[in-house]
């Protein structure tokens, strides 16, 4: 049997992942090719998720990798949606994969792009489907990437399916900037009031303290504390640093954790206004990927499934789920979200209406177009209300520092008079 997981002469075991009524699962099966391992896991009730060929003897080879797996990276939005539009523009062309693959190996701005291509069109010519070997590189390709290559090669629109991804890819960088364009501005405020106040505290009061050690006189409650607080971080500041790095370490490792997530998710969409811009950002990712899975022939179910995984919100994830167990057990997609404190009576009655009228896709698509919308004018409103606080914040701190530090100096004057 040859090395690309075609099992023509022979029964060759897969490994898999997936998940079934009862949550993940993993294990392995025989079967003759990949095609026919997905059909005899289907037959069990288990939607696979990821499917790979066991091959022992390769260097290097994981469970669910290959050698060439240690090559993909992470791969920017822009650089991806680059990629795939030049790829559905080759393939509408009439060039063979292949070609088209050896192409994109030697054109594309990312080293990432270039080395796995390189690689994916070397197994396309040994014979493997195109989906599998960008399956090899779950970093740079994710399950939607895949999936939506897996259906356009078997219904023979794969220049169809790769413009709508690429189309996607662009919506969903477009998406991510708005938000990180939001985050920008307070990050970028409090680093600053937080090097000017250390700075403050190290060189400028320091010079008020030594001066008013001569004047033997009784200094202000104001004085005395921001004087306090100057010798504290000029003896402690190496440990405040380290503290507050610590501290965003300790939040990202227990951000990494199962329960940590749910803890911190749940808890950012009650912030007020931040929340709301984290549900409409949560509606519109979900609206967009799914009507795109279920526009490229993806079937629902494991749309849904990506979608979950795809949704960057462990609250999202867990509605998106529980709507998908509810698919399978006969009800629409519409009744579960219902009860979501996440998609509103609105997004719910138009999916209901697309749902009813056999049109769902392109519904979600509209509720994407115009959730897109929403975050653009939610966004505006956060950086309307932070700007005002963020000026309130520096000029109490930095003022404060100011007029407790002058405080002596009025005395000072007063008395003179």
């Amino acid at each position: 049997m040859g090395g690309q997981g075609l099992g023509l002469n022979s029964m060759a075991t897969f490994a898999y992942r997936g998940r079934a009524s009862g949550g993940a699962v993993t294990g392995e099966i025989e079967a003759d090719n990949r095609l026919g391992a997905v059909a005899v896991l289907r037959g069990r009730g288990i939607i696979a998720t990821a499917v790979e060929e066991k091959k022992p003897k390769a260097p290097g080879a994981g469970l669910f990798g290959s050698g060439g797996s240690k090559v993909g990276g992470k791969v920017k939005d822009k650089d991806l949606a680059i990629y795939t539009r030049q790829f559905s523009t080759m393939i509408d062309a009439g060039l063979p994969i292949a070609q088209c693959l050896a192409i994109l190996s030697e054109q594309s701005e990312s080293k990432t792009l270039r080395e796995v291509t390189a690689r994916i069109a070397k197994d396309v010519e040994g014979g493997t489907a195109l989906a599998d070997s960008f399956r090899k590189y779950p970093k740079a390709f994710d399950d939607l990437f895949t999936n939506m290559l897996a259906v356009g090669e078997s219904g023979g629109v794969l220049d169809v399916v790769l413009q709508r991804l690429s189309g996607y890819i662009e919506k969903a960088a477009a998406l991510k900037r708005k938000v990180k364009g939001a985050m920008v501005y307070p990050i970028t405020i409090m680093g600053v009031a937080f090097l000017v106040i250390v700075f403050m505290m190290i060189f400028v009061i320091p010079t008020f303290a030594k001066m008013f050690e001569g004047l033997g006189a009784e200094l202000p409650m104001p004085t005395k504390v921001v004087m306090w607080l100057s010798d504290f971080t000029q003896k402690f500041i190496i440990f405040i640093i380290l503290g507050i790095a610590g501290g965003i370490w300790a939040l990202k490792r227990y951000y990494a954790t199962d329960n940590g997530s749910k803890v911190i998710d749940r808890i950012l969409l009650k912030i007020p206004v931040i929340g709301t811009l984290i549900k409409k950002v949560a509606v519109a990712r979900f609206t967009r990927t799914m009507g795109t899975l279920l526009a490229s022939g993806v079937p629902i179910l494991e749309g849904l499934l990506i979608t979950a995984r795809s949704s960057g919100n462990r609250v999202v994830e867990a509605a998106v789920l529980q709507a998908r167990s509810a698919v399978m057990a006969g009800r629409t997609l519409a009744d579960p979200l219902r009860s979501t404190p996440v998609f509103p009576p609105m997004v719910v009655h138009m999916i209901n209406v697309g749902e009813n009228t056999g049109a769902l896709d392109n519904m979600l698509s509209k509720i994407a177009d115009f959730y897109d919308d929403e975050v653009d004018t939610a966004v505006n409103s956060l950086t309307a209300l932070l700007e005002p606080m963020m000026i309130v914040f520096l000029g109490v701190v930095v003022g404060g520092l100011v007029v407790a530090m002058y405080m002596p100096i009025f005395k000072m004057v007063t008395l003179v008079k």
